[in-house]
């Protein structure tokens, strides 16, 4: 016996609750967008006008889109009208690309999905689903949505602006010695707002002559004076309205634009050109992009941060404070990272700044410390013996070195000072080989530079990466904070941005990762409304359409919403 099946005939199935699943992606994200207090979601808008759409409704819908892979507002607009989870959560509304792309957009949104990660790490705490107490960094680098070759280079730009200053110069030179313009300071006068006092100085130089010569008689014999001035003087009023000014205000611009970096995208000013893993030429092609700081928990992501840096290495003061000032930092003990974060600087902030907390963050050169290789090799002044009482080396051939003097150097890109001590050969050693290889090639004797507190802040965290709980915690790196940037890219299929800027970008991985959170927290644990704490208690019932209502027309039966048209 088969189920009835004639496709011409008409049937009465009456199904009138169109609902989805508990554990539906679509019900995961429902529940905790309304999860969410109402005086985060909203902010103040017009009395006036057509009311806007519910943040929580636009929220849900980017949500369930970039679960679903759907990135384009379009095609957005168009799940609205086909997918049934999709018309559940906009409540059968629809609405335009337009509207989406301008919510997603706004400053409200990126508010909000920042707002996100502190409700889900609290709902992580709560469900003690926090691994090992500790937070887990790592990043990694995606492609802007900018074109490959609209690169600016800061080198080229300080060049070709120093250029232009030394041709202002000259003419700032000619034009003084001409009485043309009054004395002002060179460097103001090598701006554009400088050149532009010149050029209308100059153009009223211009019409001072021009009255001179209306003035004078038709006919003057050898020429007249004033018009071959005026002449040389229109050259140089037209070659500072169309070179000079234009070209000093491009250049300002961008070295404003750069703000420390060396490169930008004429497309996306906030991208920095960076290498990328995705390197389709096989060239080492250099792509707009940004680098993205995450850090999770059970991989669950539960804070992160663009920043232009092609290195993980500056990002790390600046993201633990963002993390501390969102109260994100607080719920976790240990903060784990690998060893591109591992450096003097980096070490002596958590010494300071955060010293409540443990870290297992290995140093670059840890893991090659412990081979072998490394502690056999003569060359290493970790293997030489050292006189603590006397202060001095000596190395595996007998070379004796003293200590010298004191040393600082002050790095460029923090700022740091850095303290060393100067350990130098004796001229004089036990024999005469010694004191030959005493001395470098070039005649000099050899040096040895000690940092003390790196080595010191080296040997804490050593002792910490060694001990039973520090490679339990750090051996959870590896599995927990590294696939989710997989999951991203392959999974999720987001390996370039979508918007531009970087406030956009952030809103824009933002419902990615969430989006990501989400749906791992729904395939994990089976998802009621009581695992949230909910605030708006009147949008509980938002995933089920309930109607008692059926429609007979002609030969279709219709329940609502219209488009379900059986």
């Amino acid at each position: 016996m088969y189920q009835n099946y004639i496709t011409g005939q008409t049937t009465l199935s009456l199904n009138l609750d169109f609902s989805i699943p508990a554990n539906h992606i679509a019900s995961v994200i429902s529940e905790f967008v309304d999860s969410i207090p109402n005086e985060v979601i909203l902010e103040t808008t017009s009395n006036t006008g057509r009311p806007a759409y519910h943040p929580a409704m636009m929220l849900k819908i980017l949500l369930f889109a970039y679960s679903r892979r759907v990135f384009s507002g379009r095609k957005i607009e168009r799940m609205l009208e086909e997918n049934l989870p999709m018309m559940i959560l906009a409540d059968n509304r629809k609405i335009s690309y337009h509207t989406i792309n301008n919510f997603r957009s706004s400053d409200h949104a990126n508010k909000v999905i920042k707002q996100c990660f502190v409700y889900f790490t609290s709902l992580l705490e709560d469900e003690g689903l926090i691994r090992e107490n500790a937070v887990f960094i790592d990043g990694t680098k995606i492609e802007a949505d900018a074109n490959r070759y609209t690169f600016v280079w800061r080198k080229a730009i300080e060049k070709y602006h120093a250029k232009l200053k030394e041709d202002v110069s000259a003419l700032y030179e000619e034009l003084i010695n001409k009485e043309v313009v009054k004395a002002m300071a060179e460097e103001e006068a090598q701006t554009s707002q400088g050149l532009e006092i010149l050029a209308q100085e100059t153009e009223k130089e211009v019409e001072k002559l021009t009255d001179k010569i209306d003035r004078e008689p038709k006919a003057i014999p050898g020429g007249s004076k004033n018009k071959a001035k005026r002449r040389e003087l229109k050259k140089i009023a037209h070659k500072l309205r169309k070179d000079f000014i234009p070209r000093a205000k491009k250049y300002e611009e961008a070295e404003e634009i750069f703000a420390g970096r060396n490169s930008y995208s004429k497309t996306d000013h906030d991208a920095t050109f960076m290498h990328m893993k995705e390197d389709h030429m096989k060239n080492g092609q250099l792509k707009p992009g940004y680098n993205i700081q995450a850090a999770t928990t059970n991989q669950y992501i539960v804070d992160f941060a663009l920043f232009p840096n092609p290195t993980d290495f500056r990002t790390f003061e600046p993201f633990l404070d963002q993390m501390k000032s969102r109260g994100i930092l607080d719920k976790f003990q240990n903060i784990v990272a690998d060893a591109g974060y591992g450096s003097e600087y980096n070490y002596s902030i958590l010494e300071e700044n955060y010293s409540d907390k443990n870290y297992q963050i290995p140093y670059t050169q840890y893991e090659k410390e412990q081979t072998r290789k490394y502690k056999k090799d003569p060359s290493k002044v970790d293997n030489w013996y050292y006189n603590e009482e006397e202060d001095y080396y000596v190395d595996k051939s007998g070379v004796r070195f003293n200590f010298k003097y004191y040393s600082q150097r002050k790095d460029r890109s923090t700022g740091m000072v850095r303290n060393f001590k100067i350990y130098e050969a004796d001229e004089f050693q036990l024999t005469e080989e010694l004191t030959q290889l005493a001395k470098t090639k070039t005649g000099r004797q050899r040096q040895i530079h000690y940092n003390p507190n790196w080595q010191y802040l080296k040997e804490k965290a050593k002792e910490t990466l060694q001990s039973e709980e520090g490679k339990r915690i750090y051996g959870c790196r590896k599995s927990d904070v590294e696939p989710i940037f997989g999951h991203m890219k392959s999974v999720f299929g987001m390996r370039r941005t979508h918007l531009r800027g970087k406030k956009k970008v952030e809103t824009d991985v933002g419902i990615m990762f969430m989006t990501m959170n989400l749906k791992k927290y729904g395939a994990k644990k089976k998802v009621k409304p009581s695992n949230f704490h909910f605030k708006n208690k009147k949008h509980r019932n938002s995933l089920k359409i309930m109607n008692s209502c059926v429609f007979i027309s002609g030969l279709k039966i219709e329940f609502l919403p219209r488009h379900l048209i059986f």
